[in-house]
């Protein structure tokens, strides 16, 4: 599986701030829409989770794996990345990194996450993309 073409360069994108995690996921999302992969819906209902059930989507120290409902406003499946030097709090979790996942169905997405999220699991790897370089951060996954 070629990482490149689950996480394209154009969909990486790195600041120093950010205001709030709404905010975040707001910004993660762009290259998506932009892209016609996903809808607003999709953005929303990636919040209304958050709100509903809390930050269970940070699975690790500064990581957040931002998802919503497969399908429900998703054209085709894709992912961005956000990284803030600046940690965000994502109810009451801080938070740097933001990967949106957009997925079609239950399934199609297991094997491109489980590649992408090698890179993350990567003590050396994710401590790189939490610098916030951002050439240093596209050249993990090219």
């Amino acid at each position: 599986m070629v990482v490149k073409a689950i996480l394209s360069n154009d969909a990486i994108q790195v600041v120093t701030h950010i205001n709030d995690w709404k905010s975040a996921i707001k910004l993660a999302s762009q290259p998506l829409l932009k892209a016609k992969m996903i809808s607003s819906v999709y953005v929303e209902n990636m919040i209304a989770s958050v709100n509903s059930n809390g930050p269970y989507m940070v699975l690790t120290d500064y990581f957040a794996l931002m998802h919503a409902r497969p399908g429900v406003g998703v054209s085709r499946a894709g992912m961005s990345l956000l990284v803030t030097k600046q940690a965000v709090d994502l109810a009451g979790k801080p938070v740097k990194v933001f990967l949106i996942l957009a997925a079609k169905d239950n399934t199609s997405h297991l094997e491109w996450l489980q590649a992408i999220m090698s890179i993350f699991m990567d003590e050396q790897k994710y401590r790189r993309i939490l610098t916030g370089n951002r050439e240093q951060i596209a050249k993990l996954f090219n």
